[in-house]
C-alpha cells in the first residue's frame, strides 16, 4: 500500500504540471498496421463499419474507454508483444470526419440529380424536333450505363484485391517481426515499458475522474497488471534463453551445412573416381580383350613350375646338409683309425667300424650322384622357366604394340607419314600405295616396323617400311571429306559436328577416311595432334596464275587431316573468322581447287570425295570438267547440303577465278541460278554430283517445295540421286557419364547427378535455388531468324509466368538482333529466375544440357538440328516445333497415333505464341503433377540411340552403290 501511495503521489505531481482544460481521453492498444493511405473516404467508412468479429485477429485494433467499458479488459494486453502502432485520431474525430464525408457525398448526389433533371428537361425540350436523335442518345446512355456498371464491378474487384493484398502485407509484417525475433532482435523490454506506461496512464485517468489512486492498487485490474509484469520478466528470461538457443542452433545448422557440402564434394569425387575406374577398366580390356585366358594359363603354368622348383631346391638343400655331416664323421673316423686309437676297442669293434665306414662311403657317393642328378634337373627347369619368361615378355611387347590395340590416332599418324614421304618425293607412288593400303588394313607388320625403328633416322624408318610386302586387296573404301569446318578444330555450326562424327563412324566400319580443311588462323590448334608442315609446296590455279600452298598434316579426333594454307596475297584464311567475308565466293573456290590439286598430286586412288555445303560444292564441277580429263577419275562425288538457305550465288564471271568455263556452266540445266540469273554453286553441286544428300528425311521433302529456296525444280529433276539422312551425334563427346565439363557425372539409371548439376548451374548463374523442384527450361542456339526469335522471347516470358526458370545461351551475327536480346537481358537482370548469356561457351553448354529439365527449339525451319538429340542424351525433355529434322527425332508425348515407345517430347505445329504456350503448359503439367511419369520419360530419352552408327551405315550403302555402278560401267 505504501508503494501504491507513493505512486499516486507521483502521478498527482505529474497532473499538476498539466495546463488547460482536460478532456476525456481514451487509451488504445493496437497491434494492427495502419490501413493503406490510398483508400478513399468511402472505403475507409465501409472498412470502419463492416468489420465482422470473426475477421478480427490478434492484430485488430481494440479501443479501451473507461467511460464506455467501466474497466479495462485483461484479455487483450498480451497482444502488446506484437509491434505497437499509435492511433491516428480519437473515435469522436473519426465519427465527425465520417459524417462530413457523408454530407459531401449527399451534396454530390444532389448535384448529380439536378444535372440529371436538367439533362432530362433538355431531352424533353429537344424531343419535339429531334426524336430519332434522342433515341440514339438513349441507346448510347444505356451503353454508357452498362459500361459504368462494368467499371463499378471492376472497381469492386480491384478493392477486393487491394484488401486481400493488405491482408498479405499484414501477414508479411508479422512474419518479418517473427524473422527479426529469430535473428536475435527480440526486445523483451517493450512489453514491460508499455505496461509501466499503461499503469501511469490509468492512475492519471483515475485522478482526473476524481478517483483515489491508492485504492486503484487494490483493484483486480492493477493486481492483474502486476502479475503480467512479473510474467513479462519471466518472458524476458525465456526470450534470452531462446536467443541463446537460436544462436546455438544457427551454429549447428552452419556446421551441418558444411558437413553436407563436404558430403556432396565427397560424393562427386567418388563418382568421378568410379567413372575413371570404368574408363580405365574399359581401356585395359581394349588392350587385351582376347588374350586374357592365354595370359592366365601361362601365368598359372609358371607358378606351378616355380612351386616345383622350390620344393626340389628345399629337398636338395636338406640332402646336401646331411651329406656334409656324414662326410665330416667319416673323416673323423678315418683320422682316429690312422692315429691308432683302436686299442681301446676289441678287434670285433674295429672290423665293424671299418664295415660301417665302407658302407657310409658308398652311401655318400650314391647321394652325391643323386644330388648332381637333381641339380641338373633343377638347371634344366630353370632354363625352361627363363625361356618361357622371355617368350612371355616378347609376346607382351608384341601385344602392347599389336595392331588391334592401337588407337585411330596411331594409324592416322602412319598414313600421314607415308603421304608426307610421297608428297616430298622421298618414296615412289607404287610403294606409297602399298604402304598406305597396309596401314589402311592395320597390318601388324606396319605396327611392328614402326616400334622397331622408333627413334631412328627418317631414312632408316623409310627403308624398314619399304621392305614390307603387300597382302591382298582391302574391301574398304577410301573416302575424302572436303569441308570448311570440322569439330572441334574449326567449328561454327552443325556442319563441323557432322564431318567429325560421320568420319569417325566410317573409320570404325573399316574405311580409310581423310579430311581436307583450310588452315584458318583462328583454328583451335591445341585440338590437333602431331601438327606439322610438309616439305612440299602444292601449286594450284587461280585467276590466271599459279599460287603456292603449304600443306600441313595432323590428326583430329583420330582422323587424318590435311590443312591447306594458301600463299595468296589476299590472305584468304588469315581473317580471324571463318565466314562472313566480302570475298567468301573467291576464298572457297580457291580452296576447292587447291584441295583437288592436293588429291591429284598425291596419286591416291580415291573411291568417294564428299563435299559439304556451297563452300566446297565447287569440287563437283571442277572434278568432272578438269581433273577427270587428266586421268584422276576413280572417285565418285557426294554432295551434302546442310541448309538450303545458303546457296553461294555470285555474278557468272566470278566462276572463272577457279578455272571453270563460265560459258559452259552458265546454263539453266547446269549452274545458272533459277531465279536471279547468277551462278549458283549449290545447284552445281546437285547437278554434277553422283550422290546428293541432305540432313533429314522430312527436310528432303520440304526442300522439294518452297523449302528449296528456288532449287526445288532442280531437286525434282535429280530426285533419283537425292536422299535425306538424319544426322547423328558424337556419343563419345556427348556422354553425361563421362563428360569432364560436368560437376557430377550421371546416367539414365542414376539421375542423382542431374539434380546436382542443376544445383551447380543455379549457383554459378545466380539463379534462385531454394526450390529444387522448380523446372529449368534451356535454349542453346544461334540467334538468327531461322530459330524463331519471337517464340524464344515468348518462351522466356511464358516460363516466368508458369513459375519456372529460363536460361538462354547464344549470340547473333546480326547486330540489331544482338542488341535486342541484350535489352531483354537487361530487363531480367534483377530477376533471379531468368538468365541470358549472349555468347557461345562450350563448357557452359554442357552444364546447361545436364542441368535443364526442358529444352526448347521453336525453329521456323530446321534441316536437322542436333541440340534436341544432345538434350535428350542428357535427360532434358525437348519442346520443339514440327519442322525438318525435329519431326524425325521428336514425337509428341500425347499423340496417340504414334507408338508409345517413340513418344519422347512435346511438339507444336504453328508459328504463333498460342501454340507454344499450350505446349509449355502441357510439359509443366506433367513435370509438376506426374513426377514418376516425367522421370520415366527422362530415362527413356537418355537411352535413345542417336549415335552415328545408323546414319554411317546409310552413307556406306550409298557410297558402295555408287562405286559399284562406276566399276560396272568401266567394265562395259
Amino acid at each position: 500500500m505504501a508503494a501504491c501511495g507513493a505512486a499516486a503521489a507521483e502521478y498527482s505531481a505529474l497532473l499538476s504540471l498539466s495546463c488547460g482544460p482536460i478532456t476525456r481521453r481514451r487509451f488504445a492498444v493496437s497491434c494492427r498496421a495502419r490501413p493503406p493511405g490510398n483508400l478513399s473516404a468511402q472505403q475507409k467508412k465501409k472498412r470502419g463499419k463492416n468489420i465482422a468479429p470473426k475477421q478480427r485477429s490478434s492484430n485488430a485494433k481494440l479501443l479501451l474507454t473507461t467511460e464506455e467499458n467501466g474497466q479495462l479488459p485483461s484479455t487483450s494486453l498480451r497482444t502488446s508483444m506484437e509491434r505497437p502502432q499509435k492511433s491516428t485520431s480519437s473515435e469522436d474525430d473519426t465519427n465527425g470526419a465520417i459524417s462530413q464525408i457523408d454530407e459531401k457525398i449527399a451534396a454530390i448526389g444532389n448535384e448529380q440529380q439536378e444535372r440529371s433533371k436538367d439533362k432530362h428537361f433538355e431531352s424533353d425540350f429537344q424531343l419535339e424536333d429531334f426524336g430519332e436523335m434522342i433515341q440514339n442518345m438513349e441507346k448510347n446512355i444505356l451503353l454508357l450505363n452498362q459500361a459504368r456498371l462494368q467499371a463499378i464491378e471492376d472497381v469492386d474487384k480491384i478493392l477486393t484485391e487491394k484488401e486481400a493484398l493488405q491482408k498479405k502485407v499484414d501477414t508479411l509484417e508479422m512474419n518479418l517481426s517473427k524473422a527479426l525475433a529469430t535473428k536475435g532482435n527480440i526486445n523483451t523490454d517493450i512489453p514491460g515499458d508499455h505496461l509501466e506506461k499503461f499503469t501511469k496512464e490509468i492512475l492519471i485517468e483515475s485522478a482526473l475522474s476524481g478517483g483515489n489512486p491508492a485504492h486503484l492498487c487494490e483493484s483486480p485490474l492493477f493486481m492483474e497488471l502486476t502479475v503480467l509484469k512479473e510474467e513479462n520478466m519471466l518472458l524476458k528470461a525465456d526470450a534470452q534463453f531462446l536467443k541463446a538457443k537460436i544462436v546455438e542452433f544457427a551454429e549447428t545448422e552452419e556446421f551441418l551445412f558444411k558437413l553436407e557440402k563436404e558430403r556432396s564434394l565427397l560424393d562427386a569425387t567418388v563418382r568421378e573416381l568410379e567413372a575413371r575406374f570404368l574408363v580405365a577398366q574399359t581401356d585395359i580390356w581394349k588392350v587385351v580383350p582376347l588374350q586374357y585366358d592365354v595370359w592366365m594359363e601361362k601365368v598359372e603354368n609358371l607358378q606351378h613350375m616355380l612351386g616345383c622348383l622350390k620344393n626340389h631346391v628345399e629337398k636338395y638343400a636338406a640332402l646336401l646338409d646331411q651329406h656334409d655331416d656324414l662326410h665330416d664323421k667319416i673323416d673323423e673316423l678315418e683320422a682316429s683309425l690312422k692315429e691308432g686309437k683302436t686299442s681301446e676297442f676289441s678287434p670285433y669293434v674295429v672290423e665293424l667300424l671299418q664295415q660301417k665306414l665302407k658302407a657310409a662311403k658308398s652311401h655318400h657317393q650314391a647321394g652325391h650322384q643323386e644330388t648332381n642328378t637333381h641339380i641338373q634337373v633343377y638347371q634344366q627347369l630353370t632354363e625352361e622357366f627363363q625361356d618361357n619368361l622371355g617368350k612371355l615378355i616378347e609376346e607382351s611387347g608384341r601385344l602392347e604394340h599389336s595392331a588391334n590395340s592401337m588407337p585411330s590416332e596411331f594409324w592416322s599418324h602412319i598414313l600421314l607419314m607415308i603421304d608426307g614421304w610421297f608428297l616430298e618425293r622421298k618414296i615412289p607412288n607404287t610403294d606409297a600405295r602399298m604402304l598406305r593400303e597396309m596401314a589402311w588394313k592395320r597390318d601388324d607388320r606396319i605396327c611392328e616396323a614402326y616400334f622397331a625403328c622408333k627413334g631412328a633416322k627418317e631414312s632408316d624408318v623409310m627403308e624398314t617400311f619399304l621392305k614390307l610386302s603387300l597382302s591382298g586387296n582391302s574391301s574398304g573404301l577410301h573416302i575424302v571429306h572436303i569441308a570448311a569446318e570440322m569439330a572441334p578444330v574449326a567449328k561454327v555450326g552443325g556442319l563441323a559436328d557432322v564431318v567429325a562424327g560421320l568420319g569417325k563412324a566410317l573409320q570404325t566400319k573399316g574405311h580409310l577416311v581423310e579430311i581436307v580443311l583450310p588452315k584458318y588462323d583462328c583454328m583451335q590448334l591445341d585440338q590437333i595432334t602431331n601438327l606439322k608442315v610438309l616439305d612440299v609446296v602444292i601449286q594450284s590455279y587461280f585467276d590466271g596464275n599459279l599460287f603456292s600452298n603449304n600443306v600441313w598434316t595432323g590428326t583430329v579426333e583420330g582422323l587424318p587431316v590435311y590443312f591447306i594454307e594458301p600463299q595468296h596475297p589476299s590472305k584468304f584464311f588469315w581473317r580471324a573468322q571463318y565466314y562472313g567475308e566480302h570475298d567468301d565466293f573467291k576464298r572457297y573456290s580457291y580452296f576447292s581447287r587447291a584441295a583437288l590439286e592436293l588429291l591429284y598430286q598425291s596419286g591416291k586412288k580415291i573411291d568417294i570425295i564428299h563435299c559439304h555445303d556451297w563452300q566446297t560444292a565447287f569440287v563437283a564441277p571442277l572434278y568432272w570438267d578438269i581433273y577427270a580429263t587428266r586421268g584422276f577419275s576413280s572417285a565418285r562425288i557426294c554432295f551434302t547440303c546442310h541448309n538450303f538457305e545458303y546457296q553461294g550465288t555470285a555474278p557468272a564471271p566470278d566462276l572463272s577465278y577457279c578455272g571453270l568455263d563460265v560459258e559452259q556452266l552458265d546454263r539453266p540445266d547446269r549452274m545458272q541460278d533459277n531465279a536471279h540469273g547468277r551462278i549458283n554453286v549449290a545447284k552445281g553441286g546437285i547437278v554434277y554430283s553422283n550422290i546428293v544428300t541432305t540432313v533429314s528425311p522430312t527436310y528432303a521433302l520440304e526442300v522439294r517445295s518452297e523449302g528449296g529456296r528456288g532449287l526445288q525444280d532442280t531437286l525434282k529433276m535429280h530426285s533419283r540421286k537425292f536422299v535425306g539422312i538424319l544426322n547423328g551425334i558424337d556419343t563419345g563427346t556427348w556422354n553425361p557419364s563421362t563428360d569432364r565439363f560436368l560437376a557430377v557425372q550421371y546416367s539414365a539409371t542414376d539421375l542423382q547427378g542431374k539434380a546436382a548439376n542443376k544445383a551447380f548451374l543455379r549457383k554459378q548463374l545466380g539463379l534462385y535455388s531454394e526450390d529444387a523442384s522448380q523446372p529449368l527450361v534451356a535454349c542453346i542456339t544461334r540467334l538468327v531468324p531461322q530459330k524463331g526469335l519471337h517464340l524464344i522471347r515468348h518462351a522466356i516470358y511464358k516460363t516466368a509466368e508458369l513459375g519456372g526458370q529460363f536460361v538462354l545461351l547464344g549470340s547473333s551475327p546480326v547486330p540489331h538482333i544482338q542488341r535486342e536480346f541484350e535489352g531483354v537481358a537487361d530487363q531480367f537482370q534483377k530477376n533471379n529466375n531468368i538468365r541470358l548469356i549472349l555468347k557461345y561457351d562450350e563448357a557452359l553448354s554442357h552444364c546447361i544440357y545436364a542441368a535443364s529439365d526442358m529444352f526448347i527449339i521453336p525453329s521456323m525451319f530446321e534441316p536437322c538440328g542436333l541440340t534436341q538429340m544432345i538434350a535428350m542424351r542428357y535427360g532434358s525433355v525437348p519442346i520443339v516445333r514440327q519442322t525438318g529434322g525435329l519431326c524425325d527425332s521428336v514425337f509428341d508425348f500425347d499423340d496417340e497415333t504414334i507408338p508409345v515407345e517413340l513418344r519422347n517430347g512435346f511438339t507444336f505445329a504453328r508459328t504463333d505464341e498460342q501454340d507454344l504456350s499450350s505446349c509449355l503448359e502441357r510439359a509443366f503439367s506433367y513435370y509438376s503433377r506426374k513426377p514418376m511419369v516425367w522421370k520415366q520419360l527422362v530415362q527413356k530419352d537418355m537411352q535413345i540411340d542417336f549415335s552415328w552408327d545408323s546414319p554411317a551405315s546409310q552413307y556406306e550403302n550409298l557410297y558402295q552403290s555408287a562405286v559399284a555402278q562406276a566399276r560396272g560401267a568401266a567394265q562395259t
